[in-house]
């Protein structure tokens, strides 16, 4: 995954006060990650640009980071410096960080990006060795939608605006996906950015959650706090270690 947040990635990443930076996505998320993390620290895995970090950090909530990607850092680094936001440069199935956290948060689908089950379950242990005991460990994810995939069809088309195509590919055997973004300039002129992705369901997110010390306390449908129901095409869940009363 690390060669696909390349240069170009990171410098067209961030999209301020619009899509995953409007105001509206990212002041719930926000605010629920700081009522977890109470008055203690959090550690994002895969910080990538500080999307999240940053507002976290300036609500006076102590963040750290893990990133992979260098090219992601370095725009991260232009906004904020070491003593603001120290971010350990590893994946993050492995990567220890200094010290102890009341929240480890994943957002954005990003346990997705470890493309297989071994890693995934390995991320989750990485999150509890992380905690304090009763600190939490928060995971936003998309849910399968292979309902809309179509008998012998493998894609689907889940957006269609003017200049954008998004279609996801699956390999259903390996519980694989790869998403396809294609942008469409004047002419003929397109740009594709693919990215791979080992999909997850909600049941098997809790059995790994369970193999790592984790129970499960809470799950939305999004930052928001809606219902999570049979039709949520995504899910905020929050996990806990034993130790302290619940949130």
């Amino acid at each position: 995954m690390q060669g696909i947040w390349d240069d170009d990635a990171a410098r067209s990443y961030d999209t301020p006060g619009t899509g995953m930076f409007a105001p509206d996505v990212l002041g719930p998320t926000v605010d629920r990650l700081a009522a977890l993390a109470g008055a203690g620290r959090a550690l994002e895995f895969a910080v990538g640009t500080g999307r999240v970090a940053v507002p976290l950090a300036a609500r006076g909530v102590p963040v750290a980071g893990v990133e992979l990607s260098r090219p992601m850092l370095d725009v991260l680094r232009q906004k904020v410096d070491e003593a603001a936001l120290p971010v350990v440069e590893g994946d993050m199935a492995t990567t220890r960080v200094p010290g102890e956290f009341s929240l480890v948060y994943l957002v954005f689908n990003t346990i997705s990006n470890l493309l297989t089950q071994d890693e995934q379950v390995a991320c989750f242990r990485n999150a509890a060795r992380h905690l304090a005991p009763g600190g939490c460990f928060l995971v936003e994810l998309w849910v399968p939608e292979l309902r809309s995939l179509p008998p012998g069809r493998r894609a689907t088309v889940w957006a269609q605006e003017d200049g954008y195509l998004g279609l996801d590919t699956y390999d259903v055997l390996r519980q694989r996906v790869v998403s396809h973004h294609v942008r469409f300039g004047e002419g003929r002129e397109a740009e594709l950015f693919r990215s791979p992705h080992r999909y997850v369901w909600p049941s098997e997110l809790d059995l790994m959650a369970r193999l790592a010390g984790f129970v499960l306390e809470s799950r939305e449908a999004d930052f928001s706090g809606a219902e999570f129901t049979a039709d949520s095409r995504s899910h905020v869940s929050v996990y806990r270690l034993p130790g302290a009363p619940t949130t």
